[in-house]
């Protein structure tokens, strides 16, 4: 019987799902982040080497043997000269040319609709939506940490840094986001914080994504800065929405399918409220909870891509 690969790189964890045709799974397998630009090239093609031998050999095959496989890596596309070293190093690890890589979007559009026409948001880590009407596919938002990802964990914590360095000035009245903060990083003293998130034994992506909770747990105390962030985390989530509708072609009139896959949506009332609000303002959605995760859906996509090469043939 054909199995087919999926691959769902993220900002945490990269997830290998290997599934029949007819979309049972078969085998998973869980390894580190495959981010690139976090853990490196070598790393993270490792990673990818551990996790196809472990999901192939829970099912007792050899790479050779799969039908097709799907990789969806974080951040790729968006580098011109790593994407061809990815892509080759995933050829290699499976031994075959039945596969194809893309950004890490494609699965969690893949799994929460079934690769059905319409738009996923994922907000997790990072921050990225991507849809597909007719054939047409287009991206927004992800222009990664630094100077976007609006609406992820890892913004959601810079904005409770950010509000954490206000109160310690006396620019904003201390709440107790404050000490929450003071607490989580054992801060002697507020400036410590500096060295403790940017020094060289500084925090990482993820790490401060962690941080997320302290602003949600803060929100959910009735913090006024920290709901303040969580209502305009939602409000940016829904506008890259509106911008991937516009960009995909839809019609006023016509009602889009969207749903979601991340931690941020799924988890935080306070942001999924308040993005739902703003999508009704902007325009027709049908809000669907995913259908499926996101390694499921790379697998999908995998059988999407097998059936479509071989109606070309």
């Amino acid at each position: 019987m054909t199995l087919f690969l999926g691959v769902d790189g993220g900002g945490t964890k990269t997830e290998f799902v290997l599934i029949e045709a007819d979309g049972k799974v078969v085998a998973r397998a869980l390894t580190g982040t495959t981010y690139h630009l976090q853990v490196g090239l070598d790393v993270a093609v490792a990673r990818l080497e551990e996790g196809i031998a472990a999901v192939c050999g829970e099912a007792g095959i050899a790479p050779g043997d799969l039908g097709h496989a799907f990789f969806g890596l974080p951040a790729f596309g968006e580098d011109a000269a790593i994407d061809p070293l990815l892509d080759a190093a995933c050829g290699r690890l499976l031994g075959h040319d039945r596969y194809a890589c893309d950004n890490d979007m494609v699965c969690g559009w893949a799994g929460s609709l079934a690769c059905a026409d319409g738009i996923n948001l994922v907000a997790g880590t990072g921050s990225i939506g991507y849809g597909e009407r007719r054939g047409r596919k287009a991206r927004a938002g992800g222009w990664g940490e630094v100077f976007s990802d609006e609406g992820s964990a890892y913004w959601i914590a810079v904005q409770g840094l950010n509000l954490f360095t206000r109160m310690s000035d006396g620019r904003l009245t201390k709440t107790p986001l404050w000490q929450a903060f003071r607490d989580a990083l054992k801060l002697p003293k507020d400036l410590d914080i500096c060295a403790r998130v940017m020094g060289d034994r500084g925090m990482g992506r993820d790490e401060i994504a962690g941080l997320a909770p302290l602003v949600s747990r803060a929100a959910q105390a009735g913090d006024a800065h920290a709901l303040a962030v969580l209502d305009r985390a939602g409000a940016e989530l829904a506008a890259i929405a509106q911008a991937l509708r516009e960009q995909l072609g839809f019609a006023v009139e016509e009602t889009v399918l969207l749903s979601w896959s991340g931690g941020v949506l799924t988890n935080l009332d306070a942001v999924r409220q308040p993005f739902l609000d703003s999508l009704a303002r902007a325009g027709r959605y049908e809000v669907v909870a995913p259908l499926h995760e996101p390694g499921v859906g790379a697998a999908l996509y995998a059988v999407l891509l097998e059936r479509a090469g071989a109606q070309k043939v």
